[in-house]
């Protein structure tokens, strides 16, 4: 009788490890295909800041302080005042929390002049590009084509001169 008890208690041994080990298998799956979800999540949530960006790069460059319009209201699409610009940039600061961005930079680009100079009250409009926003912070940058418009003394007549431009707008990159 006492053999049949331990060959009994040993099976329920056997049987108690191998539930064990079972548990242990469907957990450790059970984290891998919770990590891979976590991954893909913060995959879409790097896509979801990127496309973010873009939409913004085009807002920017639509929005009242930037845009180019006449007298009348007129509005063109994906075009860009320097002069606003260069009248904003005084004062940007203001701005930060409203665009929130970490920099926003607005190039020529064709023309395309040797040396690169950047625009201030001195040398406008002898110059090609212009850093509104400059807090220096690594992150990813998007970028949109615009027209980059200022005005001229032509004659008698002012007339808006435009240039293929770039409008970069760069993010932070959130590590949390």
């Amino acid at each position: 009788m006492v053999k049949i008890c331990e060959k009994g208690q040993i099976k329920i041994q056997q049987m108690a490890f191998m539930l064990l080990a079972i548990f242990i298998l469907f957990v450790m799956i059970g984290i891998v295909i919770v990590s891979s979800k976590i991954s893909k999540l913060e995959e879409t949530a790097v896509e979801y800041q990127e496309q973010n960006a873009l939409t913004l790069a085009s807002k920017i460059a639509n929005s009242p302080e930037f845009s180019c319009g006449n007298s009348f209201g007129n509005q063109k699409s994906d075009c860009v005042d320097l002069e606003k610009v260069l009248g904003l940039k005084k004062i940007a600061e203001d701005y930060e929390d409203f665009w929130e961005v970490s920099n926003i930079e607005i190039r020529i680009i064709y023309p395309q002049d040797e040396e690169e100079i950047e625009c201030s009250q001195e040398n406008y409009p002898n110059c090609n590009y212009i850093d509104l926003l400059e807090k220096g912070i690594s992150g990813f940058s998007v970028s949109n084509y615009v027209s980059v418009c200022h005005k001229e003394k032509n004659i008698n007549k002012i007339v808006n001169i435009c240039e293929l431009g770039q409008i970069i707008v760069s993010y932070e990159v959130e590590n949390d």
